[in-house]
């Protein structure tokens, strides 16, 4: 299995919400800061949202905040992020990313996140 499986993308509405998730699996989860990422064609990946392995900390992005929430369950080895007041300029495919210092870093196959009317 994949380290980090994301699900949840699709199709909203404009002031829509959706809700990612990030299932992660062969790494210690909860010593590693997760951050969900996206990006459009043409564009370089832009960070949405970053969470410390313990979720103590958070920040995000300066287009998302106040409308994305980021968090985790260390328990289920699993990332969400919770996405409100959706608008056209949020589409883009999420990917979800696994960093902690120098170890190996891991990214998900991303999914597809489309906002229109």
């Amino acid at each position: 299995q994949a380290p980090l499986v994301e699900s949840g993308g699709g199709l909203v509405q404009p002031g829509g919400s959706l809700n990612l998730s990030c299932v992660t699996s062969g790494f210690p989860f909860s010593y590693y800061t997760m951050s969900w990422y996206r990006q459009v064609p043409g564009k370089a990946r832009e960070l949405v949202a970053a969470i410390t392995g313990s979720g103590s900390s958070t920040k995000y992005g300066d287009s998302v905040r106040g409308r994305f929430t980021i968090s985790r369950d260390n328990a289920k080895n699993t990332l969400y992020l919770q996405m409100s007041s959706l608008i056209h300029e949020d589409t883009a495919v999420y990917y979800c990313y696994a960093s902690y210092e120098d170890a190996a870093t891991y990214w998900g196959q991303g999914t597809q996140v489309t906002v229109a009317s």
